[in-house]
């Protein structure tokens, strides 16, 4: 998944590291000071709430999207509320993660729908 991540967004973004689990992301982004960083809900390690709240605890000012499989509004809501911008659901990740990462550039807050 982080393959075809990379290559959706390598046409408008500098894909600068990528990560297997939360602690290697969390160390990454201290090392590399990423704008955006793009986490998934469940991976090896830590959940990417636990690196997100890590990530803000440690001052990282990256905006952060989630690329996920859970299509549920109270996860969506649980991640506006940890400060996450972005929630890409990964059957949309073809068509949602380049716009959603520049939303959270920008500054603006992107959801994939929801049916």
């Amino acid at each position: 998944m982080r393959a075809r991540a990379g290559a959706v967004l390598s046409p408008t973004c500098e894909v600068i590291g990528t990560a297997s689990d939360g602690p290697t992301a969390i160390e990454a982004a201290g090392r590399l000071s990423p704008d955006v960083i793009v986490l998934d809900i469940s991976m090896p390690g830590m959940t990417g709430f636990d690196v997100a709240a890590r990530l803000r605890r440690e001052g990282s000012k990256a905006a952060i999207v989630f690329l996920t499989v859970y299509a549920d509004d109270t996860l969506v809501v649980a991640a506006r509320e940890a400060g996450v911008i972005g929630y890409v659901l990964k059957p949309f990740l073809s068509s949602d993660l380049a716009l959603a990462v520049e939303e959270a550039r920008a500054g603006r807050q992107f959801v994939s729908t929801i049916a």
